[in-house]
């Protein structure tokens, strides 16, 4: 069954990674996964790491690992803003599986409820999330 298509646009600091019309937005706010159609009513979340699906079609599906950010539905429009939305292709396993050492330790030496603890498990929870989108690709 065809669907409604609306304009999605993804947005990191280095620029533009994606901009086309989309049937559906699949991703995941700190309260939850969400589905994104056309006419949705408007949105502001926080994204957390997770994999960002932007279903062109119900074959044609572009896949991102996507870093912590925000959405924005408005207007029959949406926009992401994260830090880094990596295509599966493009992923290096082996730099994203040293990162996630080095978070894991840094979180081990971190004090307790301490800023940089907090910062530690977050790369942790971001490095798990894209080695598990790249495993799928």
């Amino acid at each position: 069954m065809a669907r409604n298509s609306f304009p999605v646009e993804v947005l990191t600091p280095e620029g533009q990674v994606f901009a086309d019309e989309v049937e559906m937005l699949s991703t995941r706010t700190t309260i939850g996964s969400i589905g994104v159609l056309a006419n949705h009513a408007p949105l502001m979340a926080i994204l957390e790491p997770t994999e960002l699906r932007l279903y062109k079609s119900e074959s044609e599906i572009v896949r991102f690992a996507q870093g912590e950010g925000y959405i924005q539905v408005v207007d029959n429009s949406a926009l992401v803003l994260v830090e880094e939305a990596i295509a599966p292709e493009d992923m290096d396993r082996g730099a994203f599986e040293a990162r996630l050492q080095e978070a894991r330790e840094a979180a081990e030496r971190a004090e307790e409820d301490s800023e940089e603890r907090n910062r530690a498990e977050r790369e942790v929870r971001r490095y798990e999330a894209f080695l598990e989108v790249g495993s799928q690709g």
